[in-house]
């Protein structure tokens, strides 16, 4: 039994399964439910340590997780390892600390063999971006398989092919992992991630390149290029940055959490 391990569960998110269900329960005591009059198919959420994007990140999965789904394709940026393309994940189980999620095995090497940017390359594997949404998969969806895509330097475009192969199944669940700018001041940040709610939300590609500074761009221009030409609703649902939790507005991270659907 080969397993995609965390590596990143005790700093960026809990090592302790009660610890995350407090998180999670915090999360869902502080926000109002409301109808969305959306089905999902797909989320772009947050990948930063809990205590500053979790709560973005849960309202996106909290409103997802009324749909039923068979496997979620959890699709981020590389942050450590340069590579052309992306990796999908190959090994049979996906570790959390709530407990492990099968990985579609069979499904990955489809896709594997249908797009040759996907390869399998394990030092991918060692990434927060994804992994960051695991724990928050495994809480909402039981039973669901898993898909892990990261990706590197890669032409949005050839994402979007992919996102809209995905899309035609409607027991897909596709999430994109991204944080918006990086270490701006606070001011500073929500001008150009002003940039990057407006472009998602009028699903206005061009937009993108006039100051959005995305980490995970690519995955965030897929999905919206997929909605386009999927016909999908794109509502943002959450935006904050990391002074909300710090109090230090010199160098802020944003964080952003969408809803896509029909």
């Amino acid at each position: 039994m080969t397993m995609r391990r965390a590596v990143v569960s005790g700093s960026f998110y809990p090592n302790d399964e009660k610890e995350i269900k407090k998180y999670i329960e915090h999360f869902n005591n502080s926000f109002t439910v409301n109808n969305m009059d959306i089905t999902p198919r797909a989320i772009i959420s947050p990948h930063a340590g809990y205590i500053y994007s979790g709560f973005t990140a849960n309202i996106a999965f909290n409103l997802s997780s009324k749909q039923k789904f068979k496997r979620v394709i959890v699709i981020g940026p590389s942050h450590k390892v340069y590579i052309k393309g992306a990796s999908i994940a190959l090994y049979d189980e996906y570790e959390t600390p709530l407990g492990n999620i099968k990985i579609d095995k069979d499904f990955s090497l489809e896709l594997k063999e249908k797009y040759d940017f996907l390869d399998f390359d394990e030092e991918l594997h060692y990434e927060h971006s994804t992994e960051t949404q695991a724990p928050f998969i495994k809480n909402y969806f039981e039973g669901l398989e898993i898909v892990e895509i990261v990706y590197g330097k890669l032409d949005f475009n050839k994402l979007s092919l992919l996102i809209d192969d995905l899309l035609q199944d409607k027991n897909n669940f596709i999430v994109i992992s991204t944080d918006l700018s990086h270490f701006y001041t606070q001011d500073e940040a929500k001008k150009l991630d002003n940039i990057c709610l407006n472009a998602i939300a009028n699903k206005d590609l061009e937009l993108f390149d006039k100051g959005c500074e995305a980490c995970g761009l690519t995955g965030v221009k897929a999905i919206v290029n997929s909605s386009l030409k999927n016909n999908l609703i794109t509502k943002v649902l959450h935006y904050c940055t990391s002074f909300d939790r710090t109090k230090d507005d010199s160098r802020v991270v944003g964080y952003t959490s969408v809803l896509i659907g029909e």
